[in-house]
């Protein structure tokens, strides 16, 4: 069921909880970011005492310090999915993501799909067993999330509201990026209801002394070139250092195409971030790497994953050095 054949926001609503019973225990998977989290979080408060249970279960450990303050000050409830006995749910929900973006969502049957990112091409939008709601012209998914919370009359608390406009913000970037009018008019509802003060120190806690090692490591490898800049970090201990290295970089004077890589784990994550006028850094990374692991994103913004086994294969190399794994990314996109 594809919501957005639903014109009246009603019926999206009534369809939405037609997919729910009374006796579902309901598990929201979730990759872990502002928007994430303020999404999930409105799911359960619309599901609440219309079934069982609703959990959130994270996929990955919250590393980035604005996260873990998010989750802290907002006490969000979450569970780490390694912890969840699954087999215990009856109704699975994927919210802020789609099941190619990661394969951890990809072992999932989702019974709901809520989203904000672009389908791609080859991805079928919809099915008779599973509610999508993709919206990949709206700047957020919280913003989707909120027009379900006003649709249903229900106010959200001060610190729900907080996490709803925090995902607003960070998915936005403060409305420089990828903002319809929607998102506007969220923003505009959820603002009197927000703790400010909570969401001041949310957004003040950013970096770890521990964390300038990358942007020292990230100073010293930059390659600039025609208004691009491309640092590899080598191994990193999340990808969330990436978000912000990209991010920093393109703040800079006459830069509009940022991107940071490193390994993580067994994977190269690649983070593209651009000014959305020149070059789409989501087609960018899906033509680059979507043949070898998950890529995709929106214009101004974009990610991929590419097993480390995958890259060998493709650059026909038993060990990947530094050097080589500079050279592929410079090749490809700068």
């Amino acid at each position: 069921m594809d919501a957005l054949s639903l014109r009246n926001r009603n019926d999206r609503l009534r369809t939405l909880l037609s997919f729910f019973r009374p006796d579902d225990n309901v598990l929201i998977v979730i990759d872990p970011d502002p928007d994430a989290l303020g999404s999930a979080w409105a799911l359960k408060r619309i599901l609440w005492r219309r079934v069982a249970s609703t959990v959130i279960a994270i996929i990955r450990p919250v590393k980035r310090w604005n996260n873990i303050s998010m989750i802290r000050l907002l006490r969000i409830p979450l569970t780490p999915l390694e912890n969840v006995p699954v087999g215990s749910f009856s109704k699975f929900v994927l919210v802020d993501g789609q099941p190619h973006h990661n394969p951890v969502f990809g072992s999932f049957r989702f019974d709901v799909v809520i989203d904000h990112h672009p389908l791609p091409p080859e991805k079928p939008a919809s099915d008779n067993d599973t509610f999508y709601d993709v919206r990949p012209q709206y700047g957020a998914t919280s913003t989707i999330l909120t027009e379900y919370l006003k649709t249903a009359k229900i106010t959200p608390s001060r610190s729900l509201a907080t996490a709803l406009l925090y995902g607003i913000k960070t998915d936005t970037r403060n409305f420089e990026r990828h903002t319809r009018e929607e998102d506007i008019r969220c923003f505009l509802y959820l603002y009197p209801k927000v703790n400010h003060s909570v969401l001041s120190k949310i957004e003040i806690s950013d970096l770890a002394v521990e964390d300038l090692v990358f942007f020292e490591r990230a100073l010293k490898s930059k390659i600039i070139s025609d208004q691009k800049i491309l640092v590899y970090l080598g191994e990193v201990p999340s990808s969330d250092i990436l978000v912000i290295v990209s991010e920093f970089f393109l703040k800079i004077h006459n830069i509009s195409w940022s991107i940071a890589a490193g390994k993580v784990q067994d994977r190269l994550i690649v983070v593209a971030r651009s000014d959305g006028y020149r070059k789409n850094a989501g087609k960018t990374l899906q033509r680059c790497f979507g043949s070898m692991g998950p890529a995709g994103g929106h214009a101004s913004m974009a990610r991929a994953e590419v097993p480390l086994e995958a890259l060998r294969t493709r650059l026909h190399r038993k060990r990947l050095t530094r050097t080589c794994i500079e050279s592929f990314l410079k090749k490809n996109l700068l």
